[in-house]
């Protein structure tokens, strides 16, 4: 086929290339003019949005006060009957202290007799 116009290979690359920017220059979205009642409810939404963070936000930290409130009591708790078993074990370990001196003096007490016994 022969070419009427007499194009060269530049200007038919050329002429495809605008011929693909107009088309796709029909499918892109055309600049709307901004809707006031848009932005009024955009902005209505992030203030709720804000609210329902701070509100969770809130929440949480009511969450770990009482987290950390129950973790202190049940310290307390702890330290508590550690010290009640602490206080067993030292009034057994001086109740033993004290038998064992009773049984010293027992036992001094036989050797006396024994040995008053042996010069009588």
């Amino acid at each position: 086929m022969r070419d009427l116009k007499q194009t060269g290979f530049n200007d038919r690359i050329s002429a495809q290339q605008d011929a693909k920017k107009a088309l796709l220059a029909k499918f892109k979205p055309k600049a709307a003019a901004p809707d006031p009642e848009f932005e009024k409810l955009a902005e209505k939404r992030a203030a709720e949005k804000e609210a329902l963070r701070q509100q969770h936000e809130l929440a949480k930290a009511e969450l770990r006060r009482e987290k950390a409130e129950k973790e202190a009591a049940r310290l307390a708790e702890e330290m508590a009957s550690q010290e009640a078993i602490d206080a067993e074990k030292r009034a057994a370990r001086k109740e033993r202290k004290q038998l064992s001196k009773e049984e010293q003096k027992a036992a001094r007490d036989a050797r006396y007799a024994a040995r008053k016994a042996r010069q009588r």
